[in-house]
């Protein structure tokens, strides 16, 4: 395992493990949301990918998450756009 892969496998790890006091399925589901919404599309394709290799050091609750594991981007948009796209600033201060 590269080190690369295997600092992912250990994040995902610490993310189950915070999950672990709950429900497995709710445990699962907790790992999974999170994996989408906070890592990156590479990140999760790199994870995916070890764990299609085998797996190896993966919590079990990280298996059952990538299982349900979809593609594409973090379902949360970004808060904030460039000054281009916000426009002028309007202030009824003082």
């Amino acid at each position: 395992m590269s080190e690369g892969t295997e600092k992912l496998a250990r994040m995902a790890n610490q993310i189950a493990a915070f999950f672990r006091p709950y429900p497995e399925a709710e445990a699962v589901a907790g790992t999974r949301e999170h994996l989408i919404a906070f890592w990156t599309p590479r990140m999760r394709g790199d994870l995916l990918a070890h764990w299609r290799a085998g797996a190896a050091g993966l919590d079990p609750v990280v298996v059952a998450a990538l299982q349900g594991l979809p593609g594409g981007d973090s379902p949360i948009g970004k808060a904030t756009a460039g000054p281009e796209k916000a426009g002028p600033l309007a202030s009824d201060a003082g």
